[in-house]
């Protein structure tokens, strides 16, 4: 491989030779996007036309199917044209382009998660002061404030990863990711390191902990209260709880393959893995959100 495309391209390595089989993997991975994007549209266009779903609770929940929308478009196109080509070069700016829509996804989701985690912690626990607190303008600083840290966040990660020497192109994943492109690095990775460690722990470690911190409340509240009014409380709290669980785990996933080499373990489920949090929450939220909250399956329902 030539000095041209060493400086100028990254050969994303985890692609398989699987020769036609190619062909059924796009078209699966194809109706695949195509539902992530039809279903969060749905629950988007839901919430959007019905008056009595303009609460902070839904308008968390259709924040989260704009982010879906956000983060799959930022993966999907580029992947499925990978899936059919030879070649898997990605030019350096495309590349850090990629970094950053789908880092800010995965930050913005987390933060959304914990916002709602906070509302769910004002309805239950703070019933009287709830539409004082959670008000439509106090619901778009929140959301305004997880978008704004997230982009603040990855352009500093993306900022010190550009400034690094480089020697070597390739990454050992199917997306660029911003830790497998600083071990590429010719010079020492301390700063980088110590920086990438700092806002991980801010966005992916601290957080979890606050969600548990208010749930753990919330089940000290419903102990004290009827079966009635915890029913209530679990039927608005479930689909929030599962959809926690279910992002957490698929970053783990991530995380914890990036600091293994990814030719120890199978190729195809180290694939699998690094897909899980780009895959599996913008597929189940709609659907955890759709079945689980009456409001939300009566008037998709009625719209169907």
């Amino acid at each position: 491989m030539d000095n041209n495309t060493v400086s100028f391209y990254f050969n994303l390595t985890m692609f398989v030779n699987i020769g036609h089989y190619r062909y059924p993997a796009f078209v699966f991975c194809l109706l695949l996007y195509s539902f992530i994007v039809s279903a969060n549209l749905v629950i988007m266009l839901v919430i959007s036309r019905e008056r009595t779903l303009h609460e902070p609770m839904y308008m968390f929940i259709a924040c989260l199917s704009v982010n879906a929308l956000y983060g799959s478009t930022g993966f999907f196109p580029r992947f499925l044209m990978d899936l059919l080509s030879d070649s898997h070069l990605i030019s350096h700016p495309a590349c850090y382009i990629q970094i950053y829509v789908i880092y800010t996804y995965a930050c913005n989701e987390l933060i959304i998660l914990v916002i709602m985690a906070y509302d769910r912690y004002v309805a239950v626990c703070h019933p009287l002061h709830y539409h004082r607190k959670m008000t439509s303008k106090t619901v778009f600083k929140l959301v305004a404030m997880a978008w704004i840290y997230s982009a603040f966040g990855v352009t500093i990660c993306n900022s010190m990863s550009m400034r690094l020497p480089l020697c070597g192109n390739k990454i050992q994943k199917v997306f660029c990711a911003n830790w497998n492109i600083v071990k590429l690095s010719c010079v020492a990775t301390v700063v980088n390191n110590t920086v990438g460690m700092l806002l991980t722990i801010a966005s992916i470690v601290l957080p979890p902990f606050y969600i548990l911190y208010t749930y753990l409340r919330i089940i000290i509240v419903c102990w004290k209260s009827s079966a009635e009014f915890k029913g209530k409380v679990l039927e608005s709290c479930l689909p929030h709880v599962i959809s926690f669980v279910i992002f957490a785990i698929a970053t783990f996933c991530d995380i914890a393959l990036s600091r293994y080499d990814p030719e120890e373990i199978n190729t195809f489920m180290a694939v699998f893995l690094s897909l899980e949090f780009l895959v599996i929450p913008p597929v189940m939220n709609p659907l955890v959100y759709g079945l689980k909250l009456p409001e939300i399956r009566r008037h998709i329902l009625r719209m169907l």
